[in-house]
């Protein structure tokens, strides 16, 4: 699993995250973005089209050495600089309230330990600074759930890590932030296991 993981998948993913109403979503998660960015799960560099001007740098967090090398060219048309500072959200390199805002875009159902990484990201993020996400997980149809709980440990075999019955309301909740703003569609063009799409906004409770 090693050179698909590592090898294979990013590539694969540069590919499908990019397809569909991606770029769409991509865009609203982005909006009101400023300031210095934290980004968990940077992967090839997918939302750096869609940054506002007012963004004056990110700094990404990822594992996945071959999605640095796959968004060299995104980086060199972006006008945001990107500095690479880790691969373990729940270790983040940073001094407290480092962070104007933070962004997540499909990352939690990959995230070994979210709660811890969501907590790590609380910390970096400074007083009025909002965590800005998208992210797939448990369906509110308990029909699909129920497949989606099915289908987890293949999903988490043949693509990374990935889970597909996250509830992201609830791990958000477990890493104490306050929900700002959060809405639910299917994904286009997504299967409904993998599409359930939780989009919003959150900020650590005790800011």
């Amino acid at each position: 699993m090693g050179l698909y993981r590592d090898q294979v998948l990013p590539r694969v993913q540069n590919v499908l995250m990019d397809l569909g109403g991606s770029r769409e979503t991509r865009a609203r998660a982005c909006a009101g973005l400023s300031g210095s960015v934290l980004e968990i799960g940077f992967g090839s560099g997918l939302n750096l089209p869609h940054l506002p001007a007012a963004v004056e740098g990110v700094w990404a967090v990822d594992p996945a050495l071959v999605g640095r090398r796959l968004s060299a060219r995104r980086r060199s048309r972006s006008g945001v600089p990107v500095h690479f500072e880790g691969t373990d959200a729940t270790v983040l390199p940073f001094a407290d309230d480092r962070f104007d805002a933070a962004l997540s875009t499909w990352t939690m159902c990959t995230l070994p330990d979210p709660v811890a990484a969501l907590r790590e990201v609380a910390r970096v993020l400074a007083p009025g600074g909002s965590l800005h996400f998208v992210e797939h997980g448990l369906s509110t149809d308990e029909r699909v759930a129920r497949r989606q709980r099915r289908w987890d440990p293949v999903q988490h075999k043949v693509a990374g890590g990935c889970h597909l019955s996250r509830d992201i309301p609830q791990l958000l909740a477990d890493a104490d932030f306050e929900v700002l703003e959060i809405s639910t569609h299917l994904e286009k063009g997504a299967p409904k296991v993998l599409g359930f799409t939780y989009e919003g906004r959150a900020r650590p409770a005790q800011q």
